[in-house]
């Protein structure tokens, strides 16, 4: 993967709890709050058009993002935006700070994350039917529905990390969904997060 910009030394923050953009997906956004619209306007403005999504950590922000790169952008009649992100490379930040600017700004340390980079990952080990089985019952439970047959063609990567950002999990599980080094320890936990959700719910059945 490559991109006619230099990573930055400083980049944008949009906190939003629940919302994490996974390595090389798409997160659309829907930004209406004045400061987070300045923030896109000043973002266009560079070459590399980067923005770090973060999750709030009580007071604080968590140690980890993702930065996507606005590959999409409308307006909307009353003045909102809707753009789309695509995911360039995870981040570690130590120093947010609001400056000159009405959002939160950060020094990211990219270098844990340069596998982010590269090109897509692969899970061999994957077991797809078990997969398939688990979400079944998963998306059941929740009064959830999907594209099964998307969903069989989808790549490993993009079935595990389109999952981990659109399943109802807490912010806490999403954040330790968006921090797992590789692809294949991200599919582990994803596992264990549904198959923990399922046997709750279990749990819960048979104590009514």
């Amino acid at each position: 993967m490559t991109f006619r910009f230099d990573l930055p030394n400083r980049i944008a923050l949009f906190p939003l709890a629940g919302a994490v953009l996974m390595p090389r997906s798409r997160l659309p956004l829907h930004i209406f709050e004045p400061r987070y619209l300045q923030m896109v306007e000043d973002v266009l403005k560079t070459d590399h058009r980067l923005i770090g999504m973060i999750q709030p950590e009580g007071e604080n922000l968590a140690a980890i993002g993702n930065a996507g790169r606005i590959v999409a952008y409308s307006e909307t009649d009353d003045g909102r935006l809707m753009i789309s992100l695509k995911a360039v490379s995870r981040f570690r930040q130590s120093d947010a700070e609001q400056g000159f600017t009405p959002y939160l700004t950060t020094e990211p340390d990219w270098t844990p994350f340069q596998r982010d980079m590269s090109g897509s990952e692969h899970d061999p080990a994957l077991d797809r039917p078990k997969l398939f089985h688990l979400l079944e019952r998963y998306m059941k439970s929740h009064d959830l529905s999907t594209d099964w047959g998307a969903a069989a063609d989808a790549e490993d990567e993009l079935l595990i990390n389109s999952l981990s950002m659109m399943l109802p999990f807490s912010p806490g599980d999403k954040q330790a969904l968006l921090e797992s080094p590789t692809l294949a320890d991200r599919r582990e936990l994803l596992f264990g997060l549904v198959e923990f959700a399922l046997r709750s719910g279990d749990s819960e059945e048979t104590m009514q």
